[in-house]
C-alpha cells in the first residue's frame, strides 16, 4: 500500500508538470530525444525496433515512425486483453484506433512472436538507476518479462525523477534517453557520454 501511494503521487507531480509546458515545446523536445535515439549504435545496428503511438503527453513519435519504417522494421503494440503484442506497421493506413484511442496496426495473421532487437518505451517517469514506472496497468512489464531486446526508456527531462519504488514485476531499461542526456550502464557509459549536453 505504501508504494502505491508513492506511485499515485508520482503519477499526479508528472501529470502537474506536463500541463506546464505547451504542446509546440513537447514536439520540440520529442524530436531532441528521437534524434539521440538515432544516434546511439543500438538504433543504428537495429534492423527491428519495437516503438509506440503517442498519446497526449509522451514523447511524441508518429513523425518517427513515418521516417523510419520503410528502412526498418517497425513493429507497434496492440492491446490483446491484459497483454500487449507486437505487429509490423506498414504505414499510415495499416493502423486503427485500438481500445483507447490509441493507433494499433491493424493485425495480421502473421504466426509467432517477431525477432525485436531495441523496443523503445515510454513511462510516466524514470530514475537514473534505469527504473521505469508506468501507468499501473503493467502492460509493457508483461511484455518487457518475454523480450531479449534492448531496452530504451525515452522521457521528458522532467518525468527524470530522484528514485522510483520498484516491485518485483518491474522491469528496468538498458538506457533511457532524455532531451538533455543519455543513461545507461557504466560499462557502456564511455560510449555514450558524446550525447550528454
Amino acid at each position: 500500500m505504501y508504494i502505491k501511494g508513492i506511485k499515485i503521487q508520482i503519477r499526479e507531480d508528472i501529470a502537474f508538470q506536463k500541463k506546464l509546458h505547451d504542446k509546440e515545446w513537447l514536439k520540440t523536445m520529442s524530436h531532441q530525444i528521437l534524434s539521440k535515439v538515432e544516434e546511439t549504435d543500438e538504433f543504428r545496428n537495429a534492423s527491428s525496433v519495437a516503438l509506440y503511438h503517442a498519446i497526449a503527453g509522451e514523447v511524441q513519435t508518429s513523425d518517427f515512425i513515418n521516417k523510419w519504417y520503410k528502412e526498418k522494421q517497425i513493429f507497434l503494440p496492440v492491446i490483446e486483453g491484459d497483454n500487449l503484442t507486437l505487429q509490423l506497421y506498414s504505414g499510415p493506413e495499416s493502423v486503427k484506433a485500438g481500445v483507447f484511442g490509441i493507433l494499433e496496426p491493424i493485425p495480421t495473421n502473421n504466426n509467432g512472436d517477431p525477432d525485436i532487437s531495441l523496443i523503445i518505451v515510454p513511462g510516466v517517469a524514470f530514475d537514473r538507476n534505469r527504473n521505469r514506472m508506468g501507468r499501473g496497468k503493467g502492460y509493457y512489464d508483461r511484455l518487457l518479462k518475454h523480450t531479449e531486446a534492448y531496452k530504451i526508456g525515452i522521457c521528458y527531462g522532467f518525468q527524470l525523477i530522484e528514485e522510483i519504488p520498484v516491485e518485483h514485476f518491474d522491469i528496468p531499461m538498458d538506457m533511457i534517453i532524455t532531451e538533455s542526456e543519455v543513461i545507461c550502464h557504466e560499462t557502456d557509459s564511455a560510449n555514450h557520454n558524446i550525447f550528454n549536453n
